[in-house]
């Protein structure tokens, strides 16, 4: 295939043209004349060596670069338009009929129209601009950097997507309408053959496609182009906005996955918000008091570790939980045992379990993600401690309950700020002590004091707070009544 050339015209500083008229180049140097063919070295010497030619290769790269990032675009727009003025549009209105319900459609296709409009209305036209301008102005930087920003529009796309594809096969299944709706549709020539599925998946791969073009671009580009700057602050935009797509579906599958174990163990604890699934594997659990082994399923978290044996059901693998062992104290370490291999021992304030793997391996990976979790775990405890340490220190015992606090937000804490147990939906919900402002579990806020700022009115505060508070009032009516003997007295 022929490589696209440079627009005619393009002043690249590796090439001088021949103006035939004056006999000079177009950078105003005067060329020596010669009444026969210069050899070979003559002329690489007056052109300054071998360098304006590769400088010629390196611009010729650089346009391929964009252009191929300019046709890619129009391409994917296409794409866009296609899911949705096409696939969207078609399905709406037979919901609209009462073919099926509206929501269906909304859920499949989340924010696409907003995608659409960005890259038809703004991105493309904008990349087109560039490359028709290319001979004045050579340069991918300013455009993706004008737009970078806005491919956070992916994030709600991304993490919607694989529901959206339950959604798709499940109505393809129960109603006639869609399935024909798509099928019709998927054969038409605009659709090449492909179908509605791999036309979605297409906006999940584009962002990845940005950063690896232009990676290519930053390597080619010299850096002291002008360019060089705005490409790679573009590149720094779209490689986070990447790594966050990454992390919204690891995220997603982690919740997905949570779901899951929780249908087969029934422990709340597992969908607790800020829970996190690590590893699980079957194991052998070693007896205290003999050399006998039972079978058991470790799942391990990142707050703790849940030790499970297999129960029989009609409706998938289900487990009983046996124990649960806090990451906060626990310990891990390789064993020695004559009568068992592969041995370790996992010992926490709840039990301590010594646990035979199928492998050397094996055994070596538990021990390394368990020991992986009680480090981030007890990195996590100190800058807990640092920052309620300062909170401590800025809210004076004197101000207490006198001057509104400022509350710790919700999300910037996983645990009690007392008594250091995680929150749960069901079980330990959030609460904020008015007083100080900490985000506290029930049992650690199960007082109320009179609160200066707010007109003494009862207030819910933590257990911390309460008795400095309740002291406070008691000195302060205990004044009082030695006020008022004082001036009974007088009288």
């Amino acid at each position: 295939m022929e490589e696209d050339k440079i627009p005619a015209g393009h002043d690249s500083k590796s090439s001088c043209q021949w103006n035939e008229a004056t006999g000079t180049t177009e950078n105003g140097r005067i060329q020596k004349e010669s009444n026969g063919e210069q050899n070979d070295d003559e002329m690489i010497k007056e052109r300054g060596g071998s360098e304006p030619k590769d400088e010629e290769k390196q611009a010729q790269k650089l346009y391929n670069i964009a252009n191929e990032l300019l046709q890619t675009e129009r391409a994917y727009v296409a794409r866009l338009h296609l899911l949705d003025q096409v696939f969207c549009s078609r399905l709406t209105e037979a919901a609209v009929g009462g073919s099926f319900p509206p929501d269906v459609i909304r859920n499949i296709f989340s924010n696409i129209s907003s995608i659409y409009s960005f890259h038809s209305q703004f991105l493309l036209p904008g990349l087109e601009n560039c490359i028709s301008h290319w001979c004045e102005s050579p340069g991918l930087g300013s455009v993706l950097l004008k737009y970078a920003p806005f491919l956070k529009l992916y994030a709600d796309y991304v993490r919607n997507f694989d529901q959206a594809m339950v959604l798709v096969r499940t109505w393809s299944e129960r109603s006639s309408v869609f399935r024909n709706i798509i099928l019709d549709i998927q054969s038409q020539e605009v659709c090449a053959r492909r179908t509605l599925q791999n036309h979605m998946a297409e906006p999940v791969q584009r962002v990845p496609r940005y950063e690896m073009l232009l990676r290519d671009y930053l390597k080619t580009l010299p850096r002291g182009n002008s360019d060089y700057d705005l490409a790679h602050k573009s590149l720094q935009i779209i490689s986070m906005a990447s790594t966050h797509l990454n992390s919204a579906i690891q995220k997603d599958e982690s919740r997905k996955r949570l779901l899951e174990i929780f249908e087969m163990v029934g422990d709340e604890e597992v969908i607790n918000p800020t829970n996190e699934f690590l590893r699980e594997g079957r194991l052998l659990k070693l007896a205290a008091r003999n050399t006998s082994t039972m079978e058991r399923h470790l799942f391990l978290f990142i707050n703790f570790l849940l030790c499970c044996t297999p129960k029989f059901s009609l409706v998938g693998q289900r487990f009983t939980a046996r124990y649960r062992i806090s990451v906060d104290g626990m310990q891990v370490q390789q064993t020695t045992n004559e009568d068992h291999s592969h041995t370790f021992q996992v010992s926490g304030k709840e039990r301590t379990l010594e646990l035979q793997a199928s492998s050397e391996q094996d055994r070596d990976e538990w021990i390394k993600v368990i020991q992986e979790a009680i480090d981030v775990f007890l990195k996590n405890r100190q800058t807990f401690k640092l920052a309620f340490k300062e909170l401590t220190v800025e809210e004076s015992t004197e101000e207490l309950g006198r001057r509104a606090p400022r509350w710790i937000r919700n999300n910037e804490v996983t645990v009690c700020m007392k008594c250091q147990e995680p929150f749960n939906l069901l079980t330990r919900r959030r609460h904020h002590c008015r007083a100080c402002g900490c985000v506290v579990c029930g049992k650690c806020s199960d007082n109320k004091v009179a609160l200066e700022y707010d007109g003494n009115k009862l207030n819910k505060v933590c257990k911390a707070c309460y008795p400095i508070l309740s002291g406070q009032r008691w000195e302060k009516v205990e004044g009082k009544k030695r006020r008022v003997s004082l001036v009974c007295q007088y009288f």
